[in-house]
């Protein structure tokens, strides 16, 4: 609950949420169940897709990185879309792993938050 008032905090500074819990309301027509699925199944993909990434030539992470991208934009995770297309775009190797990586820490606040929301449903 700490983590949810952090974040509500965050919001009222300016500072958007991990997740639009609106706009994933809107996507899941305000089915609980079809949210915490949806949560489950992109949690469990950024950390696929990652190591993937991690692994990778910029072709294969661009490949990646635009799912994940499409991804996140279902979910409401724009921090996780705007990484995901910045490692899409990436021009050569150093570009590539510096996206990589701030890809790595936003999807890190959206999984802390996915799991604080499965918690609380």
């Amino acid at each position: 609950m700490a983590q949810i008032a952090t974040i509500m905090a965050d919001t009222d500074a300016g500072v958007a949420p991990a997740i639009d819990r609106g706009h994933l309301k809107q996507m899941t027509f305000g089915d609980r169940s079809l949210e915490r699925e949806l949560l489950e199944l992109f949690d469990r993909q950024a950390v696929i897709l990652i190591a993937r990434m991690r692994e990778s030539d910029a072709d294969v992470v661009a490949t990646l990185a635009h799912t994940l991208k499409g991804s996140a934009r279902g979910i409401g995770a724009a921090a996780v879309a705007r990484a995901a297309e910045a490692a899409e775009r990436a021009a050569d190797e150093a570009e590539c792993l510096a996206a990589i990586d701030r890809l790595a820490a936003a999807i890190a606040d959206t999984r802390a938050l996915i799991a604080e929301m499965l918690r609380a449903q």
